[in-house]
């Protein structure tokens, strides 16, 4: 399980820095497990490609504009804030008081310390309570709704990778059209490809739809260090399987359907929740998938192209070989697809 062994050559100018219009105009490489055949296909090409029976389960996480440019007072200085999450004051430090309005976990590019005043846009001065690996824990002025405050002031929290300023189009663009449940810091990109008329055509080739969420967080960044990818720890984040898809999946298992994953994420959830007796619930997983690991409960996975070593890239050779993704991946440079979050798309069935 060396790290090394999870790498691969990328012509970075293959970094798809804007998004494909029509959204399932993107490319689609279709692998079959099995035998390790490939074929080359487009997203609008799926109902084709599944048979009547099959349940695709998607992540509706929805991204909030976590994105948030500060200046430090009295100082002047620059700083760039990435909201995380909102702490209950029962879970947050000593020195957090009730009245200093609502807490939240963030990431801060810049030079902060605890004290210190930072005004954001909208005249929002916000104060930096703690600091611990890497992580700020900052509090906003009483009475303020936080995620419809950054709704307004924000930006879409661009992937690093992502090479350019956002733009008001990228709040629409860098989300699912079925996106409802508010706290991602990330897309769940596999989802972007979808379109009211590809939901339509799906529909009348007899593939079902489902939903799980899971809250992507800044993790899904977090690079493996570890020479053993085995000593790699998975940030935790926010889950729920709803009881209607539990219901979904149980139908679709009766009758011979397969279940297909929509994302890492969803692949996550549904693994996650596989551990134990199916049923509705939620609650925070790290589960991390690498080879060796043995799938419950999902029997194909549609995902995008994912970057050299990382946990991403290591799920989806779990599920179909890493050499055999390896090679796919090889084919896929010399095809010149699209890769990370706005770029083409993968299909293993």
């Amino acid at each position: 399980m060396r790290l090394e062994d999870f790498d691969y050559p990328l012509d970075q100018s293959l970094i798809s820095q804007q998004p494909l219009e029509p959204r399932d105009h993107a490319r689609l490489m279709v692998i079959e497990r099995r035998t390790g055949d490939i074929s080359h296909e487009s997203v609008y090409a799926l109902p084709k490609l599944l048979a009547p029976g099959d349940l695709l389960i998607l992540n509706d996480t929805r991204v909030f504009a976590a994105r948030l440019f500060g200046t430090k007072r009295p100082s002047g200085g620059k700083v760039e804030l990435l909201l995380l999450q909102p702490i209950s004051s029962s879970s947050s430090p000593g020195e957090i008081r009730k009245d200093e309005g609502e807490c939240w976990h963030v990431l801060i590019k810049g030079k902060v310390h605890p004290g210190q005043r930072v005004e954001l846009p909208q005249g929002i001065v916000i104060t930096i309570l703690s600091s611990e690996e890497g992580r700020h824990t900052v509090a906003f002025p009483a009475q303020t709704d936080v995620l419809g405050y950054a709704e307004k002031a924000g930006t879409a929290p661009l992937p690093p990778y992502i090479h350019r300023v956002p733009t008001e189009m990228d709040r629409e663009r860098y989300q699912t059209i079925f996106a409802r449940c508010q706290g991602a810091v990330a897309a769940p990109t596999a989802g972007l490809h979808f379109t009211e008329e590809l939901f339509q055509n799906l529909k009348a080739a007899g593939v079902q739809v489902a939903m799980v969420t899971l809250h992507v967080g800044p993790g899904t960044f977090k690079p493996v260090t570890s020479p053993d990818i085995r000593e790699h720890t998975m940030d935790r984040e926010w889950y729920a399987l709803p009881g209607d898809t539990v219901k979904s999946i149980e139908e679709t298992r009766a009758r011979g359907g397969r279940i297909l994953a929509v994302g890492s994420t969803a692949v996550r959830v549904l693994e996650t929740a596989a551990g134990g007796a199916l049923r509705a619930e939620s609650g925070e997983t790290n589960l991390f998938i690498y080879p060796g690991y043995d799938f419950k409960l999902v029997n194909g996975i549609l995902t995008n192209f994912h970057l050299p070593k990382s946990t991403l890239f290591m799920l989806v050779c779990a599920f179909a070989g890493r050499e055999r993704i390896l090679e796919a991946y090889r084919l896929a440079v010399a095809a010149r697809y699209r890769f990370y979050s706005y770029g083409d798309a993968m299909l293993i069935l």
